[in-house]
């Protein structure tokens, strides 16, 4: 899930702020977002999530809607992780209410956290309601956002599985296309393309059946595996978030040792950062 960063939520003051508003005290979002990346590098989502309720009730205290909206967001990611649907579906409804609340309404921030919710929605098999959240994302991402930004790559993967969730495979193929294009383009953008050519594996086999899509499933999880083998890529916390994501696919499609193999790498980099 994309996060919120400081570049994310910093927009000008809204003219119709309140003077309580105001006078909010600011938490220390980029503190609060180094340490929770530590947290994330080590697997240790227990910690993660305690650490982002203090840093929830901070906000709360200092009246700081914007960084709130913010750690929501980060909220809505990790409770959607751990599977607390109650909790995550808490996080929706608080996340869009500061958005209106901080005057955020229609903008990249919004939409941000639009496409978050969508995921939220989609993790939890809700992909009728995740749909028209990654819309609403999609118009303001494609009006604000350069075509190669990554954000749009994350935003296209995402809406193409609610896609397929709901077997609109054509629409769902085409932005498993444009998600690669721009992933393409970026910085260690190998992970991501891995991921969506596991995507494009289970769209096939949603679309044509698992005998009929064999050779298709094949060509896709052959890429993937080439693309996790980038000798380039750092063998990071972020790596091996990606290696535990991909590992099932491996899996369900028969190839138990490329599964094994993506676990023991990634407990390796748990283990040691």
């Amino acid at each position: 899930m994309k996060g919120l960063r400081p570049e994310d939520y910093l927009e000008p003051s809204c003219i119709f702020c309140s003077p309580e508003e105001e006078r909010a005290t600011p938490v220390d979002l980029r503190r609060c977002l180094t340490r929770l990346d530590e947290y994330l590098d080590r697997n240790d989502y227990s910690a993660a999530r305690r650490h982002l309720d203090y840093w929830r009730q901070e906000a709360l205290t200092g009246r700081d809607w914007r960084g709130l909206l913010s750690i929501e967001n980060e909220r809505m990611g990790l409770l959607r992780k751990l599977g607390d649907e109650a909790a995550a579906l808490e996080a929706v409804r608080e996340a869009r209410e500061l958005v209106v609340r901080a005057g955020l309404e229609d903008s990249v921030t919004a939409a941000t956290t639009e496409l978050n919710i969508g995921t939220v929605y989609k993790s939890f098999g809700r992909d009728r309601e995740a749909l028209p959240c990654y819309e609403a994302a999609r118009a303001v991402y494609e009006r604000e956002l350069d075509p190669g930004d990554c954000r749009m790559g994350g935003l296209y993967n995402n809406m193409a599985l609610a896609l397929t969730g709901l077997g609109r495979f054509a629409e769902a193929r085409s932005l498993y296309e444009k998600a690669m294009a721009v992933m393409e383009r970026q910085p260690n953008g190998e992970l991501e393309l891995a991921v969506t050519e596991l995507n494009l594996a289970n769209l096939a086999e949603a679309e044509q059946g698992l005998l009929e899509a064999e050779a298709e499933i094949e060509a896709h999880l052959d890429r993937a595996w080439a693309l996790l083998e980038t000798p380039s890529l750092p063998r990071n916390g972020y790596y091996a978030f990606c290696c535990e994501k991909c590992a099932p696919s491996f899996g369900y499609y028969g190839r138990f040792l490329d599964a094994a193999e993506l676990k023991r790498r990634s407990e390796e980099i748990y283990a040691r950062t």
